[in-house]
């Protein structure tokens, strides 16, 4: 009778495939960046110093809250490739409004309310309109990065006297001020996503938007939304990046829509939608950050550093569809 009971556990174990997704999810991607953080440990010079683990944190944090509302968007199904070009016209415009004289909180709000504008017109013309977020935001990426050119005539406006320079370069307790602020965009993203009704629907869109609508979930003002709260973060980004630099540069943000992406697939959230947790975004984004300041430290040249992001992001998409295609792993214990 045991004998019997433990050839059926034996073979209920061998139908059972492996959850690849579940194991990525809750352990490979620690497994990664606790790698990764031993590795740099042992070959970066002054890679565990404090200060220069502060500045990783303070160059994590664009990346991060760029990443946090990309994860939105990528819940539902969606893309959007014109946030490093937010991050430039939103920078641009809190800066030309602090040099006008605009009190900084002002000028600050204008920043992010800036950049949630870009995202609001995305979403329209995605969600109401019926457009591909692909090409929509493709459009508007090129249509933002000319207006931050047209705005600063091509070139950097700098304000040594930044009134909200402290943003992007100050500290309170010895912690640099930008990691509070992504502390803060998480823990409100996590909120969001995890226990409210709107969180709720960004999941059940992304999983079957059809269904959603039947369900009574109004789809079209979901997808508006999640472009929105991108548009905000990445204002919000633009604006630190302006404050640490303490400037206006039309070249902000090139290239970093890529990379948001990749620390949101990098984090579990699946590019079809659906599915993916914010601190999943947070651990991809804190891996990320480690590898490009350990590559720094290592004196690696910028065209190689090239050459490894663009390996990552071929990883991180390789194993978003390994996450969808469990048979994998079955037909490969069936062997």
């Amino acid at each position: 009778m045991t004998d019997t009971s433990n050839s059926q556990q034996t073979a209920a174990e061998a139908r059972t495939p492996f959850d690849f997704a579940k194991w990525w999810d809750r352990v490979g991607i620690l497994v990664v960046l606790a790698g990764l953080v031993l590795f740099m440990a042992l070959v970066a010079p002054n890679f565990t110093r404090v200060d220069n683990l502060l500045n990783i944190l303070r160059a994590i944090s664009i990346n991060a809250i760029l990443a946090a509302g990309m994860t939105f968007v990528i819940l539902t199904g969606g893309i959007d490739l014109s946030v490093g070009s937010t991050v430039a016209v939103s920078g641009v415009v809190a800066v030309l409004a602090a040099i006008s004289g605009v009190p900084a909180p002002l000028a600050l709000l204008i920043g992010v309310a800036s950049g949630a504008l870009c995202g609001l017109v995305n979403g329209a013309l995605s969600a109401y309109l019926a457009l591909a977020p692909f090409i929509v935001t493709l459009g508007t990426m090129t249509f933002l990065r000319g207006l931050a050119y047209t705005l600063t005539e091509g070139r950097p406006i700098v304000s040594s006297t930044l009134s909200f320079k402290a943003l992007g370069s100050g500290y309170f307790l010895g912690i640099p001020i930008p990691v509070y602020v992504m502390i803060a965009v998480y823990v409100a993203a996590w909120y969001a996503l995890e226990r409210t009704r709107f969180g709720r629907h960004v999941y059940a869109v992304g999983g079957n938007p059809k269904a959603a609508r039947l369900a009574g979930v109004k789809v079209n003002r979901i997808l508006t939304s999640v472009y929105v709260i991108a548009g905000a973060c990445a204002g919000l980004a633009g604006l630190i990046f302006a404050a640490r630099v303490i400037s206006a540069q039309p070249t902000a943000g090139e290239g970093y829509e890529l990379d948001a992406i990749a620390a949101v697939v990098l984090g579990g959230t699946a590019l079809a939608g659906g599915r993916g947790r914010i601190i999943g975004t947070l651990i991809g984004s804190v891996i990320l950050g480690v590898l490009t300041t350990g590559l720094i430290l290592l004196n690696v040249p910028f065209f190689t550093q090239l050459l490894i992001k663009g390996a990552v992001i071929i990883f991180a998409v390789s194993i978003d569809s390994l996450k969808q295609r469990p048979q994998i792993f079955t037909a490969w214990r069936k062997k």
